[in-house]
């Protein structure tokens, strides 16, 4: 019985103890890929954790995990044993990961929504433009509705036909002097009917 036993002991006690993330990682500076794979396989659960606890989504947890360790695999050469393990430097990466994806998440959010607000206020003032445009249209009809049909026709005629006074007085068959008058007389009178004073 205690044969079998001690034979037991010694099965057990020649598997090959893990190696520690501090020595996976350092052979990973070296290009070791299969050393890349158990560290992988030994921190994958705790930065996707980290990172998912951060960031609350799924998807984006894990893309920023594989960040992570394309990082890992990247800056592997850069890991110093004296200023601590090789799960806290990694761990570390993934927090600042996890950080800038928030951050860069909360710009991209403040951005959307200045340029919501701008197109916004754009709208509102093309509509505020527009109504205040249709309110000054509607005074200046009821202001010519109160000229004589002469004034009115000159002003109409100078201003919405773009007629010059020659053209004014061949179109209504009357001498210049007469469309300068009724002209002049038309603009003063629209503009007292609307209030505008000089």
């Amino acid at each position: 019985m205690l044969a079998i036993v001690e034979r037991d002991t010694e099965a057990w006690s020649s598997e090959p103890a893990p190696v520690s993330p501090d020595d996976l990682l350092a052979r990973v500076a070296t290009g070791d890929q299969s050393a890349f794979a158990e560290l992988y396989d030994a921190l994958s659960g705790r930065v996707l954790g980290l990172v998912t606890r951060l960031l609350k989504d799924r998807a984006q947890s894990e893309e920023v995990t594989q960040e992570v360790f394309l990082e890992v695999w990247q800056q592997a050469t850069r890991f110093d044993r004296s200023r601590g393990t090789a799960a806290s430097w990694v761990l570390t990466m993934a927090h600042r990961r996890a950080v800038d994806r928030i951050r860069a998440s909360q710009a991209s959010h403040d951005r959307d929504t200045k340029i919501g607000i701008r197109d916004l206020e754009a709208g509102f003032d093309q509509v505020s433009e527009s109504v205040e445009i249709r309110i000054e249209h509607e005074r200046v009809s009821r202001a010519l509705g109160r000229l004589t049909e002469f004034q009115r026709q000159a002003v109409q005629l100078a201003y919405y036909g773009g007629y010059s006074h020659s053209e004014m007085a061949e179109r209504l068959g009357v001498p210049i002097g007469t469309v300068k008058t009724r002209l002049r007389d038309g603009m003063i009178r629209l503009r007292d009917e609307m209030g505008v004073t000089s």
